[in-house]
């Protein structure tokens, strides 16, 4: 073969690894919000011996976290799995839970050829899963789509190497810059389609989280209300630093449904707690800065806790106060077209609008009327 004809097949190779790479990653990202404290990967099983690539099976981590996805993609493969090729979004793992490891199933199927998406940066794993698969003869290929896998598993990646889950950051605007109202009714900003997205984005996360001021203000329910989705709603979060959550507010009544967490400071009264949790609401106290709960200390409580995923929807103090403490990964920001209703309160505050410096914009997208615009840390 000459050696244009080799290049030409090598590029073959890597466009059609990353077309299947990407269902792979895709796959995995159906179930998030379901599998913490796991990461919600994705597995596709390929038969690449005739002229086109035959996918075999498929499959996603379980809700709960197991089975993993390449027990359950390889199970669905069976017999066909012997010299197919594994495209999986995060390294197989190597160590022994309450499952064997992956690495050994993946073995014992006889796949030829694994393309990983990233190391896993778990230290039970780093690179012992790849290595796994080399020593058993497996042709290891990693690092396909390693930036979009890494945005999928932003959450596992942080809660292994920092200790706690990933931040995201929801905050609507108008076309003027503003959030809310200080005084008078809610400020409407977003359409109907743009806040179906919002759900959606809901059900993708392990928890939601807002300040204490939200719930006082506006009484959410902080739960999916897509049809059919409804069973998705994730867990809820109030920061709450004095504990003044009314018992009669909505996610308290409704705690024994969807479980709700509420975080406050060492010196919150103790009666409020009791009230709170005869409803069902558990309640957890972290230290305090400046007579607030402490952001980095209950985020890394939630971390021990097995959240990877945290959708903060909490307004522009929270937002803030977040940024000032550097404790934000990924930013939407929503710019309502139609806003109904007079607005006095900046979306973005002084600490948020620095921290912005250091973001990256990797998307935008258009929403029926609606701008929603994504940053990340680098």
């Amino acid at each position: 073969m000459s050696s244009t004809g080799a290049q030409d097949q090598a590029s073959d190779r890597h466009g059609q690894d990353e077309r299947l790479m990407r269902l792979a990653i895709a796959l995995g990202e159906r179930h998030l919000g379901l599998t913490w404290p796991n990461p919600s990967v994705g597995a596709v099983v390929v038969d690449e011996r005739e002229d086109a690539p035959v996918i075999v099976a498929q499959g996603a981590t379980q809700p709960g976290g197991r089975p993993h996805a390449e027990r359950v993609a390889l199970a669905a493969a069976g017999e066909r799995a012997k010299g197919a090729t594994l495209y999986v979004s995060l390294e197989p793992c190597s160590h022994h839970g309450k499952t064997p490891p992956c690495a050994d199933a993946v073995v014992e199927a006889g796949i030829a050829r694994v393309v990983s998406a990233i190391e896993d940066p778990d230290s039970r794993v780093a690179g012992l899963g790849h290595a796994r698969l080399r020593a058993a003869g497996i042709e290891v290929v990693a690092g396909c789509l390693e930036p979009l896998a890494r945005r999928a598993h932003r959450g596992h990646i942080m809660r292994v190497t920092k200790g706690r889950p990933a931040v995201t950051v929801k905050l609507a605007r108008t076309t003027e810059g503003l959030a809310g109202s200080r005084q008078g009714p809610r400020l409407m900003i977003t359409g109907g389609i743009a806040n179906g997205r919002v759900h959606l984005m809901r059900a993708h996360a392990d928890a939601i989280m807002v300040g204490v001021g939200t719930v006082l203000a506006d009484d959410p329910l902080l739960n999916v209300r897509l049809p059919g989705l409804e069973s998705r709603s994730p867990l809820r979060i109030v920061l709450d630093s004095h504990l003044r959550t009314p018992p009669a507010a909505r996610v308290v009544a409704g705690a024994r449904e969807i479980p709700t967490w509420i975080v406050t400071t060492l010196a919150a009264p103790v009666a409020a707690e009791r009230a709170l949790v005869a409803q069902g609401v558990e309640v957890l106290r972290v230290s305090s800065e400046e007579r607030q709960v402490s952001l980095s200390e209950a985020l890394g409580l939630l971390g021990t806790r097995g959240l990877t995923r945290v959708f903060c929807e909490g307004g522009p103090g929270l937002a803030d106060a977040l940024a000032r403490a550097d404790l934000i990964d990924e930013l939407v920001l929503i710019t309502g077209r139609s806003a109904r209703g007079q607005g006095d309160v900046p979306a973005l505050g002084l600490a948020l609008q620095d921290r912005m410096d250091a973001l990256d914009l990797y998307a935008d997208e258009q929403v029926g009327s609606d701008l929603f615009m994504f940053w990340e840390k680098p």
